[in-house]
Order: structure tokens, then C-alpha cells, then sequence
């Protein structure tokens, strides 16, 4: 049998590749959610003309609470879960961040197709996939 350098280092692939998507959701929805809670009155003001000629029009009160919830929540999961995981725990709890981060992107992309960003809801694709990878991971 040929030992790998993931053996060498007492690594498994299915560990090593739950983890860098775990790793990349938390950097992700952590940065984007606290950037949400810093900025709050820019991002408001942002997502207020952005849905202005949309149906979303008069809902960004409900909708950025929401998804900044989401978006944090999808971050925290994933970075305490991996850490659990890693230490030799269950992957529930980071498995549950990859989850709750596809979900968070969905709604993300509705409120872009919605608003007619086509542009910015294809740059979404790429981070759906990550999502969607690392749900398969931890699913597998």
C-alpha cells in the first residue's frame, strides 16, 4: 500500500477537505455578517436602493437583520464546528454552519435576482458551490 503525504501528516482527505470548506465559510460569513453589524447604516442605506424597484421595496428593516443573523450564525457554526471537529469531536455542529450557509447564499441570491443584479447574483455561484461541496462532504 502507498502511504501518501495526507498519511505522512496523519491526515484523511475527507478531514482535510470538510475542513477547508469549513474554514473558508467562516472567514466568509464572519467578515461579511460583522462588516453588516459595523457599517449597518451604510449597508442599510445600500440594500434600500437597491431594492427600491424591486418587490423587496420597504422590507430591508426585516431582511438585513435576517441575513446578517444568518450570515453569522452560518460563520460561528462552521468555525466552532471545525474546531470541534478537528479535536476529535462530531461534525454536527460544523455541518450545521455548511447548511445554514447554503441557505444564506439562497437568500442572498433571490434578493439579487430580484433586484435585477444578474451580475451579482452570478458572482454568488461560485460560493454556492464551495457550500454545496462541503454539504456533500460532511453528508458523505
Amino acid at each position: 500500500m502507498e502511504v501518501t503525504i495526507l498519511d505522512n501528516l496523519g491526515l484523511s482527505a475527507d478531514l482535510l477537505l470538510r475542513s477547508l470548506c469549513s474554514l473558508f465559510i467562516a472567514i466568509l460569513f464572519i467578515q461579511s455578517g460583522v462588516d453588516k453589524v459595523i457599517n449597518w447604516k451604510g449597508e442599510k442605506e445600500f440594500y434600500t436602493s437597491h431594492f427600491k424597484k424591486s418587490i423587496l421595496n420597504g422590507t430591508v428593516p426585516i431582511l438585513m437583520p435576517v441575513i446578517t443573523i444568518s450570515e453569522l450564525a452560518a460563520g460561528f457554526l462552521s468555525g466552532i464546528g471545525l474546531i470541534m471537529y478537528v479535536a476529535g469531536g462530531s461534525p454536527n455542529l460544523a455541518f450545521l454552519g455548511m447548511l445554514l450557509a447554503n441557505l444564506s447564499i439562497i437568500q442572498l441570491f433571490f434578493g439579487q435576482r430580484v433586484a435585477k443584479d444578474f451580475a451579482g447574483a452570478a458572482s454568488l455561484v461560485p460560493y454556492f458551490l464551495i457550500t454545496v461541496v462541503g454539504l456533500y462532504l460532511y453528508l458523505s
